[in-house]
């Protein structure tokens, strides 16, 4: 699975977590910190982790919300995970 296709899945996620507000949807780049720019709470980020581990068949194990800042810090997570 590449970034793009992990990123676009991701999208669907976070559809679920910010909202249908489109411009922000459409603003989420792999930088887009959390908490700031998506404006996720903790709440928030553990769906994301739970919606992460159903969709890519992965458990997010020895790590805390904190070790993720950015989509990307999510997306290589995914990555190391199914490989």
């Amino acid at each position: 699975m590449t970034r793009e296709e992990i990123f676009r899945k991701l999208q669907t996620i976070f559809r679920y977590t910010v909202g249908d507000d489109e411009a922000v949807l459409q603003s989420i780049t792999e930088n887009s910190d959390l908490y700031t720019d998506l404006g996720l709470t903790s709440v928030g980020m553990l769906y994301i982790v739970i919606a992460a581990e159903e969709m890519f068949g992965i458990r997010f194990e020895d790590v805390q919300f904190g070790d993720f800042k950015t989509v990307g810090d999510v997306i290589d997570y995914i990555l190391r995970k199914t490989a």
